[in-house]
């Protein structure tokens, strides 16, 4: 089973940037898909944002047009990029490997605070 380690997250303003990091412990080139999926308070966790294999992405509503998913295959990385964020983007956000055969692997989280 793959691992995944999250990193970036912590305290932004309103308006704020930051970039997530999902390193996994091998390879993605095979995965079948990489994405972001986060969960706040009471919430249900949700996809954020995916990408598959062949490049292609797609986006929950609320983000589209804020947040961009990336994928550096050499460095077996996935990227969260999210600008103009906002106090309802708070969560802890996890990065999810989506195998060849479909066995899903999850990180253990990072915390996204938006807060003045």
């Amino acid at each position: 089973q793959v691992q995944l380690v999250e990193s970036g997250g912590g305290l932004v303003q309103p308006g704020g940037s930051l970039r997530l990091s999902c390193a996994a412990s091998e390879s993605i080139v095979s995965a079948n898909a990489m994405g972001w999926y986060r969960q706040a308070p009471g919430k249900q966790r949700e996809l954020v944002a995916g990408i598959t294999r062949a490049g292609s992405t797609n986006y929950a509503g609320s983000v589209k047009g804020r947040f961009t998913i990336s994928r550096d295959n050499a460095k077996n990385t996935v990227y969260l990029q999210m600008n103009s964020l906002q106090p309802e983007d708070t969560a802890v956000y996890y990065c999810l490997h989506q195998s060849s055969s479909f066995f899903n692997s999850w990180g253990r989280g990072t915390q996204v605070t938006v807060s003045s």
